[in-house]
Formats: structure tokens, C-alpha cells, sequence
């Protein structure tokens, strides 16, 4: 599968991290941010009972929102991933062995990279989207550098340390969208802060669309 820009894959680029959630607050938090406006629900793997809180989120949320883990490591995780009905995974690193396992097995991958080499093996592997790690240390000028040089059919998201503020000029540099981690949602906290995180996100990407 080649996606050839983010919104045929998802409607609003910017994947909800819900790293470190349990299983019982998976529901009224993934509901939260749905309701907002996500519809790519990543929890990853280093999550307490992650195959639980996913297979959760799938059946009660799948039908409006791609669900899919992140922090993915190894090809047996990624066959619990299909088992449990996840569509897409998002990993830490560039291992094209994993990329072409999960590509294999039907999965839409958002490889986590940081150089121009370590991309292209993902897009080589089949990585359909590529997740530019961590995107605060970086900055949005290296996206903008590794943009003309990349594939303009292969999207670019930015994830760590990205917040409202800087979303837009990471976007403005050539990034299609975005994973949004601690800034969006931290273990245990409310609801009522995870839905006025998730509007502030939906704002910023609003207002950059015009």
C-alpha cells in the first residue's frame, strides 16, 4: 500500500499516544478523544496489559478510528497485534526485518527514524508512513532538510516533545502530520484533561489549515 498523503489514511494527522494507559481507562479516554476528532489511537507496547487495552479500544472504537500499538519491537508482538485486530503500528527505531513482517502481515507502519539513511531502509522495508524521532531534538528545520531528499509519496510524522505551540512550524516545514505523546496524555489523569488537551491539538491543527 502506498499512501501517497495523510488524509486518505487518516482524517485528522495526528496520531493520540496513550502511552502507559490501563486497560480500564482505556475506553472513556479513547471515547474522549475520538469524540474530538482523532481517529489514529496509538498504545504502546511498554503499556501495563497493552494487548488488552488494544483489543478493547478495536472492538469498541474500530469502527471510527484506526487503532494500532506502538513501541514495537518484535515480530511476535506484531502478530499479537493482527491477532487482536490492530491496523497499524508505529515503532521507536528502523528494523527492517520487523517493517517487512508487519507489512506482511497486513499492518500500516509508521517506522521511527531520525537520519536520511535509517528512512529510506524503512521505505525500502515497506513503511508506509515515517515517524521522525524525537522531533524536538531535531527541530523542524530537519524535517524541511530530510523532506528534499525523501519521497514525497511517503509521509513525514513528527512525534516527541511536539505541543501546540510548535505543531505549525513543523507542518510548515514539510511534516504531514504529527504523534502527540506526554503533551496529549500522561497515566492517570482526568478525562476532562485529556478532552481539553485534545481540543487544544485539534485547534492547532485547525488553525494552521486556516
Amino acid at each position: 500500500m502506498t499512501v501517497t498523503d495523510a488524509a486518505p489514511l487518516f482524517k485528522l494527522p495526528l496520531i493520540a499516544i496513550l502511552r502507559g494507559i490501563t486497560p480500564d481507562a482505556t475506553l472513556e479516554h479513547v471515547g474522549a478523544l475520538v469524540d474530538a476528532g482523532f481517529d489514529a489511537i496509538e498504545i504502546p507496547l511498554n503499556s501495563p496489559n497493552w494487548a488488552d487495552s488494544i483489543a478493547r479500544a478495536q472492538q469498541a472504537y474500530g469502527q471510527r478510528a484506526w487503532i494500532g500499538g506502538g513501541t514495537v519491537l518484535r515480530d511476535a508482538d506484531v502478530d499479537t497485534l493482527v491477532e487482536i485486530g490492530a491496523r497499524f503500528i508505529v515503532t521507536p527505531n528502523t528494523r527492517p526485518s520487523l517493517i517487512r513482517h508487519a507489512v506482511e502481515r497486513g499492518l500500516i507502519v509508521v517506522a521511527g527514524f531520525a537520519t536520511a539513511s535509517e528512512a529510506f531502509d524503512a521505505i525500502d522495508a515497506g513503511a508506509q508512513l515515517l515517524k521522525l524521532f524525537p522531533a524536538a531534538t531535531y527541530g523542524a528545520g530537519h524535517v524541511r532538510a530530510l523532506r528534499s531528499v525523501l519521497p514525497a509519496s511517503v509521509p513525514v510524522y513528527v512525534v516527541g516533545g511536539v505541543n501546540t505551540a510548535t505543531l505549525a512550524d513543523f507542518l510548515a516545514q514539510g511534516a504531514a502530520g504529527a504523534g502527540i505523546g506526554g503533551e496529549l496524555y500522561k497515566p492517570g489523569q482526568s478525562l476532562q484533561l485529556t478532552q481539553s488537551h485534545a481540543r487544544a491539538f485539534v485547534q492547532a491543527y485547525q488553525d494552521v489549515q486556516g
